[in-house]
């Protein structure tokens, strides 16, 4: 099995506290897929606390015996992006994206050529920013020796020629078990864990602490599954923010997730959250 890309490590422990949560928003996601073999998804996200609604449209389609494949995208910021991807043709292993948006109200336009590669012992992905005024340049790597990850991440802003980023990573993974910790730019540190207990029960504790500061961020999260189509979620941190969430699959194809965040340190001055999730695909 190869190593998970950079922004992937800790991703186990990432989803006990990020999933299953819609904290503040009504938000309702479409798939469907045509008879062509081309694939839509379309969102539209209603923010409780500012009224705003925020929509968007994809569609996808694949050429699987050119390894290609073209999405084109749209939001109701009026941006327009489309990517042209190329995998497994130059190299086995090897992806190449091509991406670029055009806002047409500001004439705005961006370009990114995104490159990964992996194979059993390490994953490597660069972003390079077309900007003709002097590009910025994203590296990262992870390697993987008997169960145990090292990565570094690293940013390179040519206009400035200097580093924006230098993160280092270390962690452990097994099928049931991650553990992950990481130091951003020499003063953010952050770790994690995760542990599946059971098939039904999944846990997590997750730690953040920047140089300079007292302040320390922790948090436990636990996701349990009741039966094959219905899971609670919740999780706790230090400053008494509670987050609980439960995930429902209606039919095939639906899925209903309701969500609420309370402040445990004000909880009679109102301010909680709760969040509204409806999913349907084919």
């Amino acid at each position: 099995m190869a190593p998970p890309y950079y922004a992937d490590l800790g991703k186990k422990a990432n989803d006990v506290f990020g999933k299953g949560y819609h904290f503040g928003v009504f938000k309702l996601d479409l798939k469907t897929k045509s008879e062509s073999g081309v694939e839509f998804s379309s969102g539209i996200t209603s923010n409780q606390e500012s009224g705003k609604v925020f929509g968007s449209l994809s569609s996808k389609y694949a050429v699987k015996d050119y390894g290609l494949t073209f999405t084109e995208k749209w939001n109701t910021d009026n941006t327009l992006a489309t990517d042209i991807t190329i995998q497994d043709k130059i190299a086995a292993g090897l992806k190449v994206t091509l991406e670029g948006t055009f806002a047409p109200q500001t004439g705005s336009k961006t370009g990114k050529l995104k490159s990964s590669y992996a194979n059993d012992t390490v994953a490597i992905n660069t972003n390079l920013d077309l900007d003709l005024a002097g590009p910025i340049v994203d590296v990262a790597a992870v390697l993987k020796y008997q169960g145990w990850l090292a990565g570094v991440h690293t940013q390179f802003d040519s206009q400035k020629a200097k580093f924006a980023k230098n993160n280092f990573a270390l962690g452990y993974q097994t099928r049931d078990f991650a553990l992950h910790t990481n130091v951003d730019n020499g003063k953010d540190f952050g770790g994690s864990i995760y542990q599946k207990v059971s098939d039904k029960l999944d846990c997590g504790i997750s730690m953040k602490w920047t140089s300079g500061s007292s302040d320390t961020l922790f948090g436990v999260g636990a996701k349990f599954a009741l039966d094959q189509d219905a899971s609670l979620h919740a999780k706790i941190n230090n400053k008494s923010l509670i987050g609980l969430g439960y995930q429902q699959k209606l039919r095939p194809g639906v899925t209903l997730t309701l969500s609420a965040a309370i402040d445990g340190q004000n909880f009679n001055a109102g301010g909680h959250k709760v969040g509204v999730a409806l999913e349907l695909e084919p």
